[in-house]
């Protein structure tokens, strides 16, 4: 009998070593899957792959309707992307996908941005702190140096957290300012670090950190205990810099990208080069930033629009 575990089992090793999908999307991947095997139990359903039909399906979507669309979205397309792979490896008849038309109506909500004036106050302070420590032989200021060197990153290539954490020493090369980017789903983007400052905060890490980076195995962002810094201490360096620069908002490494992109847009870069730098698969998912500017436009236009002073009485 082909059960919901040995199937998921299957799938998962499909995924691991012939699709190579990142770590990250298997433990999704798991997760979901996982919640799905635990409602077939809890509800008394059979745990014979072959026996999930729409009915099962239609129930668990409802089981799981109070989620957020994007929770829903997901966990459906972990669940389409299993049945596709067993219907292909012949492991069911029936794909009870292909009797079901799902539409899951998601808010687009436009992605949050900082405009320049905060962007700048976040540098300042992360430069201010370096400049008041005198002793460079304490952590505090290799630190502190490390602290610009993240926002640095983050603003100079508009990458993810994930791959700002990623980063390898040897695919950054601080002569040219080229980086090799690892993204979603192991897809390669070459970046280029333009800014001669940027590249001097770079170099003097790089230096600081030399035989740290060594011994973390390659990465070149490097924590207190010598190993890789996490993604959750990434975001942690980036709100502390935003509360006390004084912003009085939730400030993200993502909000970094947004703003990125955004101010690009702004100074009419064409929205392909955006697309690239991104490093997104689809030209739609980078339109979401045409609307952004629209937004500042209308600000700009309520503000300045000479037809203010036209006062009709």
């Amino acid at each position: 009998m082909n059960t919901i575990n040995t199937s998921i089992k299957g799938f998962i090793g499909h995924c691991n070593f012939e699709k190579n999908l990142s770590p990250k999307t298997i433990k999704f991947y798991t997760i979901d899957l996982m919640q799905f095997t635990k409602f077939l139990i809890e509800k008394k359903y059979s745990i014979e792959i072959e026996k999930v039909t729409k009915f099962e399906l239609r129930e668990y979507l409802e089981e799981i309707s109070h989620l957020k669309p994007k929770s829903i979205k997901r966990k459906i397309a972990t669940l389409k992307a299993m049945f596709n792979y067993l219907e292909f490896e012949d492991k069911i008849t029936s794909n009870p996908f292909r009797k079901m038309r799902i539409k899951i109506k998601e808010n687009k909500n436009l992605p949050k941005v900082m405009d320049m004036e905060e962007i700048e106050k976040i540098f300042k302070t992360a430069y201010k702190d370096r400049n008041q420590i005198k002793e460079i032989r304490t952590y505090s200021y290799l630190e502190s140096i490390r602290n610009i060197v993240v926002i640095e990153l983050l603003f100079s290539t508009g990458a993810r957290v994930s791959e700002i954490a990623n980063i390898r020493a040897e695919n950054l090369n601080l002569d040219t300012g080229v980086l090799l980017i690892m993204g979603k789903g192991n897809k390669e983007r070459v970046l280029q670090i333009c800014n001669e400052e940027s590249l001097k905060i770079l170099k003097e890490y790089s230096q600081l950190f030399k035989d740290k980076i060594v011994n973390s195995g390659g990465f070149f962002l490097i924590n207190r205990f010598g190993t890789k810094l996490s993604d959750q201490s990434i975001r942690s360096i980036v709100m502390n810099l935003a509360a006390k620069a004084g912003i009085n908002k939730h400030i993200t490494p993502h909000i970094f990208r947004h703003s990125l992109a955004t101010l690009l847009l702004e100074e009419d870069v064409d929205i392909r080069f955006i697309q690239k730098i991104l490093g997104h698969s689809s030209i739609m998912t980078t339109q979401i930033y045409t609307h952004v500017n629209k937004e500042k436009q209308k600000q700009i236009l309520i503000a300045k629009h000479p037809r203010k002073d036209i006062l009709m009485r």
